[in-house]
Formats: C-alpha cells, structure tokens, sequence
C-alpha cells in the first residue's frame, strides 16, 4: 500500500480537519470527569481550610478550659528594693505584713596564699594517692576526689573540684603578683550547704586546704557564713536555706533582695486580666471559625438557566460541615451548671442570630468574673471531664477530626471519589485515544484507496487518448 505523509493529499479530502474535529469531539467526553475532579478537588481543600480552622479554636478553647485562670491573682510589695513578689493558683487574696531579719548566704572557704597557682603543694609517702573529701551539711554522701600530684596546684585542686561536681564551685583569687588564693564557695545558700574539707594521705595538703567549724587548726578561713534567710510573715517566724519562698504564703513566691528596719506589706489582689484576655481570644477564634464557614458555604443566587457564580464555597450544602456548625452552636450553653451561671449572655457574651458570631461586653464580663469567677469557670469548664462549655466543645472537635471523625470520613471519601475519577479519565481517555488512531488509519486507507483510483483514472483517460483521436 503507497504511504500518505498528509492526510487528504491522496483523496483531495480535508481529512485532516475532519479528523481534528472528530477528536474534539470524542475529547469532550473527558469534560465532565475534568469538572468533576476540579469540584472534588475545591472540596478537598475547603476541608483542609475547614480543618485549619477548627484547629485553631481548639488551641483558644483548650487555653480556657485552664482552671488555673479564673484563680489568678498578683503580688504587689510595699518595697521592691526589699522583697519581689509572684503567684501562682492558689494564692489567697489579702495583706500580709513580712519583715525581713537575715538572707540567705552560701558558705565561702579561702585559703593561705602561694607565690605560684601551678605549683605542687601536696606531699605523700605512698605513691602521690591523696583523697580530697568534702561534707556539706545536708547530705549523707561526701563527695571523695582522688588527687594525684599534680593535681595538688591550686589550679589542679581548683579543676578537680568543678569537675566533680561536688556541689560547690572553686576559683582561684590572684591577690597580687606572685601571690594567689584558692576560693571553695557552695553553690547554694543556706545552712545545710555549709562544707567541711579534709585530705587524708597528705599531712601538708590537709594542713593547706582542710576545714572544720569544730577545729582550730584549719588551713582555710570561712570568708562567708552559711545562713538561712529568716523573716516573719504575719508575726510568724520563718526560716528557709533559700532567698527565693515558695510557700509562705501558699501560693506566692517571694524573692528576698534586702533585710529590713520595718515591717513591709506584700499585697495579694484577685487578677481577671488572664481568663479576660481568654474569653476574648476564645470568642475572636470561634468568630474565625464562623467566618470560615460562611466562606465554604458562600452561594450567589443566579437566574434560571445561566452559569453558577464561580466565587460559590466549595462545601455549599455539605453536610458534614452543616453538622460540625450546628453542634458547636448547640454547645455554647451549659444548663447543668451548678452556678447561676448558664448561658454566655448572661456573662455578656452574644450571639448574633444571622451571622452566628459572639460579641463580647466587656463591662458585663468583667462584673460577672469580680462577683462570681468561680461560677463563671463553672459555666466554662465545668468539671473538666464531661461538664462545661469548653469541655464538651473539646471533646467534639477531637472526636470531629480524629481517625474515625466526621471530617476524616468526609476527607477519606473525597480522596476515595477523586482516585475513582482519575481512573475513569484515564480509562474514558484511553477509550479515544484508540478511536482516534482507528479514524486516521481508516482515512489513512481511504486516502490511498482515492489515490489509486486517481491513477487509474489518469491511466486509463492517457490510454483511451489515442483511440477518441482516431474517430474524429
């Protein structure tokens, strides 16, 4: 069969067209799958934003559902330059009267002065095996430090005792030229942190470095008393190893910064400030979420027959997100409260009926935590575990997005219908691509078939030439 390089040269045909046209229209069977896994695949992301955005009011609710936040209180002192002061839960609002007698201080040891920092002071008979022990006060185990020679320089002595972590921190004082001192501090104040230094298989290091309180031949002087701070809150002696009080009162910390002549006033005040700043943002997080679902849900309103508005939301009439809207709105009460407190409007939270979203007054709020905060965090949160506002919304977001969530189904099911999608497309196209290639062969044989029978004409017409000349 004689070859054809463009269709329709053979026949004199417009087969070429033709068959673009063919394929046109054969291709126009892939626009539906086309716009369906374009909705699918809007579908797909509005549920990724629609996820996003449940996220983010989880974060807000979670932070409300602390009860530690309607328990907030500050610390003021009477003078900063002699006592800081913070809280935390459980701080009980009132004046307390603190007078400050002594700081804690951690002990420091000094040692005799040596002309050379690097010099050996130890001497041993038995092979330079000496032990460097050192006691603090409040522990049952001394720490045991093996010195060689070497290490018997007050820089050695020095390097050995930081490295062995004995719960003090030697230094070396360079007094003047040729003339050092080694300094042993505890690392922490207090009595029980007081040290005693001894070595045992080096009369002469032991005579250098040792101490005891109770002997009067040591080689170091104590240069700072180990003490307790001492203070008395509220006519109440209290003495602690440390500047910093956790406990006293419960609930506040102070920070000890000076002893004082007189009596100073620490000052514990109820703080909304925290669970005010809360609601807000629990309140903005929820509007965010709204405004979410009216952007996925968003639908324009056309005349008959005319082409849908293309900004429409990809999940309008969805109900897995009608569901998730409806659910959450239903939760913003708690009925079963056991304060007076039952609705967010009673605490001047309202919802706009159109719109959905909360507005906050902040006045009405700010009354309802000052009277009553304990029945507001009771609305709230509830127990914790099954009662509350924020609580039963936690629970609903995590069961809405978990493994076997409502959103994850919905996900899992556009992913199912865009994997099937793609393999109708694939088939469908598959299917035309093959019809194609059967048009252009069957044209390819009907431009040969038209070819040949032009020849033959043109044969024929050449050899009957002759014969039509003859007769006229």
């Amino acid at each position: 069969m004689a070859s054809i390089s463009s269709l329709g040269i053979g026949s004199g045909l417009d087969l070429s067209t033709l068959l673009d046209n063919l394929t046109t229209t054969e291709k126009a069977a892939l626009t539906p799958i086309t716009n369906q896994q374009s909705a699918y695949s809007a579908k797909l992301t509005a549920y990724g934003s629609l996820k996003s955005a449940l996220e983010a009011f989880q974060t807000a609710n979670t932070t409300l559902s602390s009860a530690d936040l309607f328990a907030t209180t500050t610390a003021t002192s009477s003078d900063t330059s002699a006592f800081t002061a913070t809280t935390s839960a459980g701080a009980a609002a009132g004046k307390y009267n603190i007078t400050l007698k002594q700081l804690a201080q951690a002990q420091s040891l000094t040692s005799g002065v040596q002309a050379s920092s690097s010099a050996q002071i130890g001497s041993t008979t038995n092979g330079g095996t000496r032990t460097l022990t050192i006691q603090q006060a409040g522990s049952d185990k001394p720490i045991e430090i093996k010195l060689t020679d070497d290490q018997t320089s007050l820089t050695g002595m020095r390097d050995a005792i930081n490295n062995a972590n004995a719960g003090v921190t030697a230094s070396i004082i360079k007094v003047s030229d040729n003339s050092f001192r080694l300094v042993v501090a505890a690392d922490d104040t207090g009595t029980n942190n007081a040290m005693t230094i001894s070595v045992t298989g080096d009369d002469k290091l032991q005579s250098f470095i040792g101490y005891d309180p109770k002997a009067s031949n040591n080689g170091m002087t104590e240069s700072v008393t180990a003490q307790n701070a001492q203070l008395t809150v509220n006519g109440i002696d209290i003495e602690r190893d440390s500047n910093t009080i956790t406990d006293a009162p419960e609930g506040v910390t102070l920070t000890l910064l000076n002893t004082t002549t007189s009596t100073q006033t620490l000052t514990v005040t109820k703080d909304d400030s925290k669970s005010t700043a809360a609601i807000n943002n629990w309140v903005n997080a929820y509007n965010s979420l709204q405004d979410t679902f009216s952007s996925l849900t968003h639908y324009t309103v056309v005349d008959a027959g005319a082409d849908q508005d293309s900004s429409n939301g990809a999940l309008v009439g969805d109900s897995t997100l009608r569901s998730i809207q409806t659910q959450l709105k239903s939760l913003l009460t708690n009925a079963a409260s056991s304060s007076s407190f039952k609705t967010l409007a009673q605490i001047g939270i309202s919802s706009d009926p159109v719109t959905g979203k909360l507005t906050v007054d902040n006045d009405k709020l700010a009354d309802s935590l000052k009277s009553d905060s304990a029945g507001v965090k009771e609305m709230i949160i509830g127990d914790g575990k099954t009662t509350g506002i924020t609580t039963t919304i936690g629970s609903n977001l995590t069961n809405y997005m978990s493994d076997d969530g409502i959103l994850t189904a919905a996900t899992n099911g556009v992913n199912d219908t865009l994997k099937s999608l793609t393999d109708q497309y694939n088939t469908t196209n598959d299917r035309i691509n093959d019809t194609i290639a059967r048009y252009k062969t069957q044209f390819t044989q009907l431009d040969v078939m038209m070819n040949q029978l032009q020849q033959t004409s043109d044969y024929l017409t050449q050899q009957f030439a002759p014969t039509t000349n003859d007769k006229s």
